[in-house]
């Protein structure tokens, strides 16, 4: 029962980010740009997570990469990693509500409400969840360095 809700913890903290209305806490010519790249990157991030493209998930994270969960639980990048290539887990497409980015120089908070479905080890599952991502833009590149996720009451 542990492993399986330490699974589910994983695979929560993975699945936090695609395009909808977007906002910025930072002004320019350059902005609109960049939140329309980050958007993009992050839905297709997702797109990954639910197709269990490891190269793709890996390709998107920073090595030092860290994740809080529901719980309060801290991942490194190889567990979170792990939890969704979990062959017991299926996510099924879902949809990121409340979408908005903000940025902040070379950092940026992307951040929205999933309810997500899918199955664990045969048994469907649902989540809702509040999440915050933070990319860090180095040597000219984005990375999502930071997942932390805050579970919702069902409706």
């Amino acid at each position: 029962m542990l492993a399986n809700m330490h699974s589910m913890r994983l695979f929560l903290l993975g699945v936090m980010i695609l395009s909808a209305s977007v906002a910025s806490a930072q002004s320019g010519p350059d902005t609109k740009a960049v939140v329309a790249a980050l958007t993009t990157q992050a839905d297709a991030w997702d797109k990954a997570i639910v197709r269990k493209d490891r190269a793709a998930v890996e390709a998107n994270m920073a090595d030092d990469f860290r994740s809080i969960d529901g719980a309060g639980t801290v991942e490194t990048k190889p567990a979170f990693v792990a939890g969704l290539m979990d062959a017991k887990l299926t996510i099924d497409p879902y949809t990121v509500e409340d979408f908005d980015v903000r940025l902040f120089g070379d950092v940026a908070l992307l951040s929205g409400r999933t309810r997500m479905t899918g199955t664990f080890d045969g048994k469907p599952f649902t989540s809702h969840y509040r999440y915050i991502d933070v990319y860090a833009k180095r040597n000219g590149r984005w990375q999502i360095v930071s997942v932390q996720i805050t579970r919702l009451a069902a409706e």
